[in-house]
């Protein structure tokens, strides 16, 4: 088993894990993150009816062309914060989606928090 595949596993369990014990709802969706090796994507999701309310992404920000990624997740977040303000979302449940909490999902969460989201 490769290193790559193994770390993908082990990923995933964390994953199914960390998914049996959150859901979003209505009142209280979940801000999903997901990174990549160049980019980092953030979503909010009401699971309960299955939709996606607000998202934002590295690549859909002009200005985190040329930023190192942690810049770059910086600005995801403060993105992610306004968008779900333009929703009507204040109260998220985070899903750091197997990741550690450290580096660009930190940063990602703590630009987040920094725009007015709580969790």
């Amino acid at each position: 088993m490769s290193v790559a595949s193994k770390k993908l596993k082990t990923r995933m369990r964390i994953k199914a894990r960390i998914r049996g014990k959150i859901s979003g709802t209505a009142e209280r969706p979940r801000l999903s993150v997901f990174r990549s090796n160049k980019q980092i994507y953030a979503q909010i999701v009401d699971d309960l009816s299955g939709k996606t309310l607000a998202s934002a992404s590295s690549r859909s920000i002009p200005e985190a062309e040329g930023v190192a990624k942690a810049d770059q997740a910086k600005l995801v977040g403060t993105k992610i914060a306004e968008a779900s303000k333009a929703a009507g979302v204040e109260n998220v449940v985070f899903d750091r989606n197997g990741y550690l909490y450290h580096g660009r999902v930190k940063n990602l969460a703590d630009a987040a928090r920094e725009g007015g989201l709580k969790f």
